[in-house]
């Protein structure tokens, strides 16, 4: 079996953030979203793995490399423009040979691995595996309707009226089967080759295609508010570790990991949270579910809930949470300006003035 990632998405709902930087390399507690793929699926067992690149490929190279930092072997290729999961799987033809493949969306977060689903499917191989969730708004998402023996009778994409709240999990198996719906399928109206149509195809072609129903923690990290979402979960099992320095007037409550490089002097951390090497919290408050980033910067600040990239510095602001900062990023405080009352006012006149 082999792997097709996803790392061609240009991250529009994650801008500013994404105009430099690819999606999947944006860190959750300091590592990136992407590398947690690579290593469900280096423990999946499987070790050829195609990554479908775009504008940010020289980005996603310089990250991954050769794919050796996880044992196993990567393939990068070029997508000339986001047009559709099932597109990415039409030029991956050449890689993937007739071999059957997991295909794992680079964003997606997935807790638990994908090792057992992997395995189920090299036993079994139907057509198509998909995963499901139940999700509260299915609209932004492929749908599946499944009939009363749960066998998978319809996908829809982004539907207005979904039929379900079983919405597609970023992960889906498929056979060899899928190359000949891949090419069967016309773009949607929004111009894409939708995986959704594929897999209805292989349906209506009366090939087996099933379905898990995940109970287990998954997020799309594709805006600021579910990259939070994934950074606090991740911390969840982050385990206490204080490589780092930490002076006498400083106090660590919980499970904080303080890489070697870092330096805490006359701060408070309550974890979970994790500071990266290199990084200075001076004077601060950082509060659970926090992400600082290698040399990133923090004096006289408060800051919780919240993910800091590498090299910002946050300097004397009272309060920060819920938030995505970027790299290099500096936050101050504004300048002050001396309050005043420019008044025109006519004879005779009462005024009274708040001091």
């Amino acid at each position: 079996m082999k792997a097709l990632i996803l790392s061609g998405g240009a991250g529009t709902r994650l801008r500013p953030i994404t105009h430099t930087s690819a999606k999947q390399l944006v860190p959750v507690a300091n590592k990136p979203v992407l590398f947690y793929g690579l290593e469900s699926i280096a423990e999946a067992g499987v070790t050829e793995v195609g990554i479908v690149v775009g504008d940010t490929a020289e980005e996603i190279k310089a990250a991954v490399g050769d794919g050796s930092a996880w044992g196993i072997e990567v393939t990068y290729l070029p997508q000339e423009a986001p047009l559709g999961l099932a597109h990415a799987v039409l030029i991956a033809r050449d890689f993937l040979a007739e071999d059957d493949f997991v295909m794992y969306l680079g964003d997606n977060f997935i807790v638990g691995g994908i090792s057992g689903l992997v395995e189920a499917f090299r036993a079994e191989r139907p057509a198509a595996q998909i995963l499901l969730t139940q999700v509260s708004d299915p609209r932004s998402f492929g749908v599946a309707e499944l009939n009363g023996a749960g066998d998978v009778v319809g996908l829809e994409e982004k539907p207005e009226h979904p039929k379900s709240d079983l919405a597609l999990v970023g992960v889906y198996l498929f056979s060899p089967a899928v190359h000949e719906a891949v090419r069967a399928i016309e773009p949607s109206p929004r111009g894409e080759l939708e995986i959704t149509h594929a897999i209805q195809w292989l349906i209506e072609q009366g090939r087996d295609v099933r379905s898990t129903t995940i109970d287990g923690y998954w997020k799309d990290t594709g805006n600021v508010a579910d990259m939070l979402e994934v950074n606090r979960s991740v911390l969840e099992r982050v385990e206490a570790d204080i490589a780092g320095k930490v002076d006498q007037a400083s106090e660590i409550i919980g499970r904080v990991r303080i890489d070697a490089g870092a330096e805490v002097v006359a701060s408070r951390i309550v974890g979970p949270a994790v500071v990266g090497a290199g990084a200075v919290i001076s004077s601060s408050y950082v509060g659970p579910f926090t992400s600082i980033a290698e040399g990133c910067r923090i004096e006289d600040s408060e800051i919780e809930y919240s993910i800091v990239l590498e090299n910002a510095s946050v300097i004397g602001v009272s309060r920060v949470e819920a938030s995505l900062i970027g790299r290099h990023v500096e936050i101050t405080p504004s300048p002050r300006v001396p309050a005043a009352h420019r008044l025109v006012i006519g004879d005779y006149s009462k005024v009274q003035i708040s001091s």
